[in-house]
C-alpha cells in the first residue's frame, strides 16, 4: 500500500495586497509547496518543488520583495486590485483564527468555505447589503447554504452571520501595508440577526442532579468528579475537562481556572466546597495526582483529557440509569444555569466571579431561573400596605 502524504493546511503570506501580495501553500496531495501570486489580473501558480516550511518561507519574502521592485519588466506600478471576499477571509484566517481556540478555528473554516461558496471569491465585500443578507438567511434556513445541505434553525444562523460580522468589523478597524483601511465602513453594521425565540434553556433539578449523582459511580469515577465540579463550581465541562492538579490547591481550598479553557478568556481562582474537595480527593486516589497532571484523563491515553464525545455519552448513560426522560437541552449545561440559579440571592458580581461570567447581564438573560418557591417567597416577603 502505497504510504499517504500528511496533508498540512498551513500558508503564508508576503507582500501588500494589491500590489504584490505572495502566498505559499502545500499541495493537498503531495505536500510540495506550492506559489500564488497575481499578475496583470491574472492569478499564477507555480510549483517550488520541495517540503520545506522555513525555505518555501524564504522564497515567498524574496519573491515579494523583486515582485515589487522598481521599473520591473519596465512597467510602472499598478495600481492596487480591489479586496475582494476570498481576500478577506485569508486574511482574516491568516491573522485572526490561529489566535481563537480549538473548535472556534474549526468552525472558522467551515463557515469561511460555506461564505466562499454561496457569494464567490471574487465579491466585493463592499457591496454587501440588506438584500445579500436576507438571501443567505432563506437559503440556510432552507437548507440550500452550508456544509450539511440540510435547514437549520435561527440559533445557528445567528453564529454564522456573527462570524461574517466580526470579520467586516475587522477589516474596517485594519489597514493595509500602505496604512488604507482593508474596508471603508461595514456594510452588514445594524443588520438585525434572526434569533431564537424560546431557547431550549433547560434548568437541572435538585432532585434529578440526586438522581444523576446516586449512579454517578456505575458511569464511571471520571463521570462523578466532573459532575460533582459542575455542580459545585457553576463551570462549563470544558473547562473542567481541561483541569491539572497544578491548579488545584487542597490546603488553600481553591481552584484555578486557566484562560484557555474559558470561553471568556478571563484567568479567576474561585474557593472549593468541601464537596468539591472530597470529589478531588477520589480523583486524586484514582489517578496520578500530582505535579501537571490531569485531573481528568483520557481512559485511553492519560496525556489527553476526557473528550466532549466521552462527557456527552457518561451524561447519557446517566440519565438511562437514573431514569431520566430524555430532554433537549439538559446536559452539562444545565447544571450551570442550576448554579446561577441556586445562587440568585447573591450579589451579581459575586456570582459572576464563582461561576466565571463575564457580563452579568448574560447571567439574568440566560441563566437565572427562580422557581416556584422562590417566587411564592418573594411575595410572601413583600410587605403588607397599612391600612
Amino acid at each position: 500500500m502505497m504510504a499517504r502524504t500528511k496533508r498540512s493546511r498551513r500558508s503564508y503570506g508576503a507582500g501588500e495586497w494589491g500590489r504584490n501580495r505572495v502566498r505559499i501553500f502545500p499541495d493537498p496531495k503531495t505536500g510540495i509547496f506550492q506559489m500564488e501570486w497575481r499578475e496583470d489580473g491574472r492569478r499564477l501558480t507555480r510549483s517550488l518543488g520541495h517540503r520545506e516550511w522555513v525555505r518555501a518561507k524564504r522564497e515567498a519574502d524574496e519573491f515579494a520583495a523583486g515582485f515589487a521592485s522598481p521599473g520591473r519588466n519596465g512597467k510602472a506600478e499598478a495600481e492596487p486590485e480591489p479586496l475582494t471576499l476570498g481576500g478577506l477571509l485569508d486574511i482574516y484566517g491568516e491573522e485572526v483564527t490561529p489566535t481563537k481556540g480549538k473548535r472556534t478555528r474549526e468552525r472558522d473554516r467551515v463557515v469561511t468555505a460555506m461564505f466562499l461558496r454561496f457569494f464567490g471569491r471574487d465579491r466585493d465585500p463592499a457591496t454587501f447589503s440588506q438584500r445579500d443578507w436576507d438571501r443567505f438567511i432563506r437559503a440556510r434556513r432552507a437548507g440550500r447554504a452550508g456544509p450539511s445541505g440540510k435547514p437549520v434553525g435561527n440559533r445557528t444562523i445567528e453564529w454564522d452571520l456573527t462570524f461574517l460580522v466580526a470579520v467586516f468589523n475587522w477589516a474596517e478597524r485594519s489597514k493595509d501595508e500602505r496604512g488604507r483601511p482593508l474596508l471603508d465602513r461595514n456594510p452588514l453594521k445594524g443588520l438585525r440577526k434572526p434569533r431564537e425565540k424560546n431557547p431550549a434553556r433547560v434548568v437541572l433539578s435538585e432532585d434529578q442532579y440526586r438522581a444523576l449523582l446516586a449512579v454517578s459511580w456505575q458511569v464511571g469515577w471520571r463521570f462523578h468528579v466532573a459532575l460533582v465540579l459542575a455542580h459545585e463550581t457553576g463551570h462549563r465541562i470544558g473547562a473542567i475537562r481541561h483541569l491539572r492538579w497544578a491548579d488545584i490547591d487542597f490546603e488553600g481550598r481553591e481552584v484555578r481556572w486557566r484562560a484557555e479553557h474559558e470561553k471568556t478568556g478571563h484567568q479567576h481562582v474561585t474557593p472549593l466546597t468541601d464537596e468539591a474537595v472530597a470529589a478531588l480527593e477520589e480523583a486524586r486516589r484514582m489517578g496520578t495526582g500530582t505535579g501537571n497532571a490531569l485531573v481528568l484523563p483520557s481512559p485511553s491515553d492519560a496525556t489527553r483529557c476526557m473528550s466532549r464525545v466521552s462527557g456527552f455519552q457518561w451524561w447519557k448513560k446517566a440519565e438511562t440509569l437514573a431514569g431520566l426522560e430524555p430532554k433537549r437541552g439538559r446536559g452539562w449545561h444545565s447544571l450551570r444555569r442550576k448554579f446561577a440559579s441556586d445562587l440568585m440571592d447573591t450579589p451579581l458580581k459575586v456570582l459572576c466571579e464563582l461561576g466565571g461570567w463575564k457580563d452579568a447581564t448574560t447571567v439574568l438573560r440566560c441563566y437565572q431561573r427562580p422557581d416556584a418557591g422562590q417566587l411564592r417567597t418573594a411575595l410572601e416577603g413583600r410587605r403588607k400596605p397599612r391600612g
